[in-house]
């Protein structure tokens, strides 16, 4: 797949059949992550994969998105880990980064998935759920597995639209 389809096709599933996915799909998920671009190549992210039913459920139960948690086969909570910093800015950026990284290996491998964000409103709690250290900070949970659904239909503006000076 050519990485421009890939990027205007992905779309955000939220909800996911009962088909398992492997423990080496979740690993390239990862591995993709990890070679994310990071200032001074410090990789500050760590990562809790969530399999356990009744984790998951406890983590369902700090989102909005209740449903979708529950319907996905895996959940990867991206933490930042801040005793790897040395610029919170790019730091943060390099988390969105393997965040993009990810979703995009997720949809190429057939797989679906959500950037779950809302759920930052409970971050301490996700973090105690999954006995992640003081200097991790939740970031994102991406919740994935098989799609159930197609994702809805995408639109951007025009770049003309966008690209405010070139000179």
């Amino acid at each position: 797949m050519d990485i421009l389809d890939t990027i205007k096709s992905r779309r955000s599933i939220r909800k996911f059949t009962d088909q398992p996915v492997s423990d080496d799909m979740v690993a390239r998920i990862i591995e993709a992550g990890i070679w994310a671009p990071s200032g001074l190549n410090n990789q500050p992210w760590k990562m809790a994969v969530i399999r356990d039913q009744e984790i998951k459920s406890r983590i369902a139960g700090l989102t909005h998105y209740t449903k979708c948690v529950l319907s996905a086969n895996v959940l990867i909570a991206v933490f930042l880990d801040t005793s790897l910093g040395y610029d919170r800015t790019k730091d943060v950026q390099s988390i969105g980064a393997c965040l993009q990284n990810m979703l995009l290996m997720i949809h190429a491998d057939g797989l679906g998935a959500v950037w779950l964000g809302e759920i930052l409103k409970n971050k301490d709690k996700v973090k105690a759920l999954v006995k992640g250290s003081d200097d991790l900070e939740l970031m994102a949970v991406l919740a994935l597995g098989y799609p159930a659904t197609e994702g809805g239909k995408g639109s951007r503006r025009e770049t003309a639209e966008t690209v405010f000076f070139s000179r």
